[in-house]
């Protein structure tokens, strides 16, 4: 019995052996490929962009109240019409105003008579008051010759004094007219003044808001606002950029060169892009926040940017010639920095560590690291070390060198 139990032992430690070896046949097999998606690093002219968020101001607000009261005669504008500039907007009731320039009419040719008769009477009285004087001296002259007595010559000596001061009087009355006439120009000034602002125009080109007041209702002066008008052409487009892109704006701003702004108001819409200017930077960086605001300024000839709107934001700094870009999803962040996974010719992956730069919309710019033509992965990172084999699921097969 013993020998033939060691011979069955023997024959299952045999089996053992060759299933254990068999084992290791396979683990020493060629590993499955890793599925990925692969990009072709490009070299171009590259613009050097940032994309915020933005809000669409008008050029000007203006808000439309009645500088003086009465019953709103005439409206001859709506809801939502686009005026110009001198446009007839509202019409007060001009009648009590209209009477009120009439009336400082009257009183203003009353006191210009009133002067007129007061410059006459001095003129009459210069006269008589020379008359007089002349007559004291020769009086005077004869009571030195002892021909008159001397009361007779002080009576003609008084007369030319009060004929004096009557001229005295005279020219303050004259004062006192041109006072008055003065006086008179100002209140027929400001009467006409009053009345036109019976006369509302619009004091700019722009697009006209909600009525608050309808015609035939009484309004009171710097009351409540009638209506108001937003210029929309220009338009302001209002965003902030993170202060530590502040340099490169001033620096470009120095060099003279006048920075784009685009804008587009669609969510999803590439195409409907506007372009304007940067126009505006503010003086202090919102210390809440680490942004600076800044304005660009666009003709808005077609009216796609309105007052209040959220829009997509763009301000170009300046290009990048002959620069590296691949997707950014390419670009990985490890513990030394951001790397690639290059894909070889013999469809192996190697890590290579890279200087990456700007972003440049779904790109981004590598400084160092790659080369133009160089093939790298955009997706399924997850599996991939150097030296992993892969499929590649977008790209047609690669030669070997």
């Amino acid at each position: 019995m013993r020998p033939r139990i060691l011979e069955c032992l023997g024959l299952l430690a045999t089996l053992l052996l060759a299933g254990c070896s068999g084992k290791g046949t396979v683990a020493a097999g060629a590993a499955p490929e890793a599925p990925v998606t692969v990009a072709t690093v490009v070299q171009r002219t590259a613009p050097i962009d940032v994309q915020v968020i933005g809000n669409v101001e008008a050029y000007e607000t203006i808000s439309v109240k009645s500088q003086v009261g009465g019953i709103l005669e005439r409206v001859f504008i709506q809801e939502g019409d686009f005026v110009k500039k001198g446009d007839r907007l509202f019409t007060i009731d001009p009648r009590p105003y209209d009477a009120a320039v009439k009336q400082a009419e009257a009183n203003l040719l009353h006191d210009d008579a009133a002067l007129k008769q007061a410059e006459a009477n001095l003129r009459r009285d210069i006269a008589q008051e020379k008359f007089s004087r002349a007559q004291a001296k020769r009086y005077a002259h004869l009571y030195d010759k002892n021909v008159i007595a001397k009361q007779e010559a002080e009576q003609f000596e008084t007369d030319a004094d009060a004929k004096q001061e009557t001229v005295m009087a005279d020219r303050a009355a004259i004062e006192t007219a041109k006072a008055a006439t003065a006086a008179d120009e100002a209140a027929l000034d400001s009467a006409k003044v009053q009345l036109s602002y019976t006369r509302i125009d619009s004091p700019i080109d722009g697009r006209t808001g909600n009525l608050n007041v309808k015609q035939g209702n009484v309004v009171k002066a710097n009351d409540i606002e009638l209506i108001t008008i937003n210029r929309l052409e220009p338009i302001y487009v209002t965003f902030a950029i993170p202060e530590d892109r502040l340099v490169e704006v001033r620096a470009a701003m120095a060099e003279g060169r006048k920075l784009a702004v685009m804008a587009n108001p669609g969510k999803d819409d590439n195409t409907g892009w506007e372009t304007g200017q940067l126009t505006f930077i503010d003086n202090a960086v919102d210390a809440t926040t680490g942004a600076i605001k800044l304005k660009g300024t666009f003709p808005n000839k077609n009216h796609r940017l309105w007052p209040g709107k959220f829009v997509r934001v763009v301000l170009r700094l300046g290009t990048l010639q002959d620069a590296l870009l691949v997707p950014t999803q390419a670009v990985q962040t490890g513990q030394d920095g951001d790397y690639v996974f290059v894909v070889k010719p013999d469809r192996t992956v190697e890590s290579r560590p890279v200087v990456a730069g700007v972003r440049v919309d779904t790109d981004q710019v590598i400084e160092k690291g790659l080369r133009a033509g160089e093939t790298v992965v955009t997706e399924g990172h997850v599996r991939l070390v150097s030296g992993t084999r892969v499929r590649i699921k977008n790209a047609p097969t690669f030669s070997k060198k």
